[in-house]
């Protein structure tokens, strides 16, 4: 079959696929999700058809707890529900998420993920709102890029379905919701053919019908509750199974390459990166450019993030490896590290991979860009480093030289420069003082020591040369 191309965000690439598989669209408009529940309103009212033959049902409520709400009532009443939001707007579904999660009902939510309001309010991008849902017995799956929101959103909803368990597809906002790529779109023709049939029938028989009442919900007391969560574990070891089947199924249509962890780099890297979601697409092009240079790293990109399959996992680290940076686009107050680094740590002690060094990194929160700048804080702290290593024939000193001079290279390739200072005559646009001293074998106004140095990138200054001036 021809394939068919469109020019589309992650927003409509998402809900192209979504409306396939829902009949009941619970919403609330919130920023950066708005737009998929907008796409999915305009088709439900021009009459497109679902995989079902009907229009999607779309219910705007008065906030997103209330579309939490009716996700959960029209899910007991047997339709497909589905919602989309971020931020806040995730935070007031919680509550209604751990009983859809705790009753294995299959929701999907789509997120474009973005921060949670706390010292400031901001509108862009990092996953503090799903990563404070890690707990409601939702699946989570993760996409880099408008394609992977496309093929993913179809692995979540075939996955619902399938498996009888809670979904939540998330990507960043506006880095993938709002990025325009042109993409594959999946043919609802095809994927009617994946769909459960019999597990979507027994879905809903086993709905809320006042010819067959139901006892649900009930209080239950301590002699009972813990084993009944517990009891959960079964279904859950089945989940990482499912989505890895379907993740084959889009494979086939589309040929790509899905696992629930893909590994990209050198077979036999010994320097790995952990991450997901758009970040992902950056690191890549790292990783060609470093084994073009005779280096020998890798990454590992997590789709399915829970349940976090420990075997997949490990199964997608070279055996060569020897020491993992695990970056994380959210920060977790007080904690001893971010989740994704605390979940890969406790999977290699339990997979005996003792022998990995692992390290946890912070990026991009709010969609904060990585800027030279901050290489060159790389850069000062490498330079103190060699200075205060005494021995000069200690390889470890020699070792710190070569990293020293490597980020001289990549400052010039940035076109980073530093600003001449020593021996200077005092430029205020290019020196900064902080102190002065009296020097009668110096000119007058000259720069006499640097403390710290200054860089230009281009003609701009992005830091100043911290100094000392004579006379």
């Amino acid at each position: 079959m021809k394939k068919k191309f469109a020019v589309m965000d992650g927003n409509t690439a998402a809900a192209h696929v979504a409306y396939a598989f829902t009949e009941v669209a619970a919403i609330y408009p919130i920023t950066p999700s708005s737009p998929m529940a907008e796409k999915v309103d305009e088709w439900s009212a021009k009459g497109r058809k679902n995989l079902f033959g009907s229009t999607v049902d779309v219910i705007q409520m008065q906030s997103e707890a209330g579309a939490a709400g009716t996700c959960h009532g029209s899910l007991q009443a047997g339709a497909l529900t589905t919602t989309f939001t971020s931020s806040q707007g995730l935070m007031l579904m919680i509550p209604a998420m751990y009983a859809m999660g705790g009753q294995f009902l299959p929701s999907v939510m789509h997120i474009a993920s973005r921060v949670v309001t706390s010292n400031h309010h901001s509108i862009f991008g990092d996953h503090t709102d799903f990563m404070t849902c890690r707990t409601t017995g939702y699946a989570m799956l993760m996409s880099s890029c408008p394609q992977e929101a496309m093929d993913l959103a179809a692995v979540a909803h075939l996955s619902a379905i399938s498996g009888r368990y809670a979904f939540m597809h998330c990507f960043d906002g506006f880095r993938t919701s709002h990025e325009m790529q042109r993409i594959e779109a999946l043919d609802y023709e095809d994927l009617r053919g994946l769909v459960d049939q019999e597990s979507l029938q027994a879905f809903r028989r086993a709905s809320l019908n006042p010819e067959h009442p139901t006892n649900r919900g009930n209080n239950v007391n301590p002699d009972v509750y813990f084993q009944c969560k517990e009891g959960a574990n079964e279904k859950i070891a089945t989940i990482p199974g499912v989505v890895q089947h379907y993740m084959d199924e889009i494979n086939k249509l589309t040929g790509r390459d899905y696992k629930l962890f893909n590994y990209y780099g050198a077979p036999d890297a010994e320097e790995v990166i952990v991450i997901m979601c758009s970040g992902a697409e950056t690191v890549k092009d790292t990783v060609d450019y470093l084994n073009r240079k005779g280096r020998k790293v890798g990454m590992v990109q997590v789709h399915l993030y829970r349940p976090f399959s420990i075997r997949h996992f490990v199964d997608a680290i070279p055996a060569t490896c020897k020491k993992i940076a695990v970056l994380d686009r959210t920060k977790e107050s007080g904690s001893v590290g971010e989740p994704l680094y605390l979940d890969v740590q406790s999977a290699l002690q339990q997979a005996g991979r003792k022998d990995i060094v692992v390290v946890g990194g912070r990026y991009g929160l709010a969609s904060k860009d990585t800027t030279p700048g901050q290489i060159v804080a790389v850069y000062d702290n490498l330079e103190r480093a060699v200075a205060t290593e005494g021995d000069e024939d200690s390889p470890h000193k020699k070792g710190l030289e070569m990293i020293f001079h490597q980020y001289q290279e990549i400052l010039k390739k940035l076109g980073v420069t530093e600003i001449e200072a020593q021996g200077q005559p005092f430029d205020p646009e290019k020196h900064n003082a902080v102190m002065h001293i009296d020097d009668e074998n110096l000119g007058e106004n000259v720069v006499s020591q640097v403390f710290q140095a200054g860089f230009l990138l281009g003609d701009k200054v992005i830091r100043h040369a911290i100094v000392q001036v004579a006379n």
